[in-house]
């Protein structure tokens, strides 16, 4: 066994002895119970600050990652999942959501989990594994896919792939003579553009709206259609596991009023950024593409 792979091999005994314990376990417990399972395990004693850091990012990011599990696997509530499988995504989210990119590469803290479910779990613990954090990771932005290939498409043809339809803004408003946009916070750790699902029948426009207000609680009237993206998601309800998500944006303005953030799962903040101070936020790539588009068109209708 590969000395990182047994290095994590024994911090997922540490997270499961710690969770039969309902999470009582202290981290001077935990990291004493470490090193009685490194020396167990056999595992080298240069590892163990890899180790140590490791179990200690995971149990303090406890509560943010299980809520990244809940949004990812919205049908298995998180005490349902079984405590192997659960302990295994928390080490690899730790990873995936929290490491050093340069020591270890999305891809690996992916491969790495899923080897663990092969390992200990079930089954079907390593396809479970795999499918929320292939969630997770396209939720990223799926860093460093274009360093080799993470997976094989499994066969499933785009063009057969159901299709969801969603619209969100990228909101502006004007005060004391200068502009501002709002954005959302996501638990991955990224400004966004507010955004969610059309429901059956509802127009673009009035979805994009709707959603906005539930969102940030901004009033908003759209001024122009920006751009449409798409990428494919993982779903275990549909055929084939995958889903195309359809995603068009505009611009919209608002009043420049308080933020009331809402109690949609999977953020946790919500906030005015003068646009001179855009550039600081950390975005996704594809949230980029449209943000910049709107702001050049923004910088346009002010010399109009």
């Amino acid at each position: 066994m590969a000395n990182r792979h047994l290095a994590r091999s024994v911090v997922l005994q540490v997270l499961f002895e710690r969770d039969a314990l309902s999470g009582v376990m202290t981290i001077e417990e935990a990291i004493s119970r470490l090193s009685g399972y490194a020396s167990e395990f056999g595992a080298r004693q240069s590892d163990m600050p890899f180790m140590q850091e490791l179990l200690k990012t995971t149990i303090a990011k406890q509560k943010e990652i299980d809520e990244v599990i809940a949004r990812a696997a919205p049908e298995w509530p998180i005490e349902k999942i079984a405590a192997i499988d659960r302990n295994i995504l928390r080490l690899g989210l730790s990873e995936l959501l929290y490491a050093d990119r340069t020591q270890v590469p999305a891809k690996v803290a992916i491969n790495e989990a899923i080897e663990l479910a092969k390992t200990f779990g079930s089954g079907s613990s390593s396809r479970f594994v795999n499918g929320v954090l292939g969630a997770v990771y396209v939720e990223l932005g799926e860093p460093g896919k274009n360093e080799g290939s993470m997976r094989k498409k499994e066969g499933v043809k785009p063009a057969k792939m159901p299709t969801e339809h969603l619209a969100g803004a990228v909101v502006y408003a004007r005060s004391d003579g200068e502009t501002y946009l709002a954005f959302v916070h996501d638990i991955f750790g990224h400004w966004t553009i507010s955004k969610g699902k059309i429901e059956e029948s509802e127009d673009m426009r009035a979805g994009a709206v709707r959603k906005i207000k539930e969102e940030m609680g901004l009033d908003t009237t759209i001024i122009e259609e920006l751009g449409v993206n798409e990428y494919t998601a993982n779903d275990s309800k549909v055929e084939g596991g995958k889903k195309r998500k359809r995603v068009t944006y505009f611009l919209a303005e608002s009043p420049f009023s308080d933020i009331k953030l809402g109690s949609t799962g999977g953020l946790d903040d919500a906030q005015w950024f003068p646009i001179t101070a855009v550039g600081d936020l950390n975005f996704y790539d594809d949230t980029l593409k449209i943000i910049i588009p709107a702001i050049n068109r923004l910088a346009q209708k002010g010399k109009q």
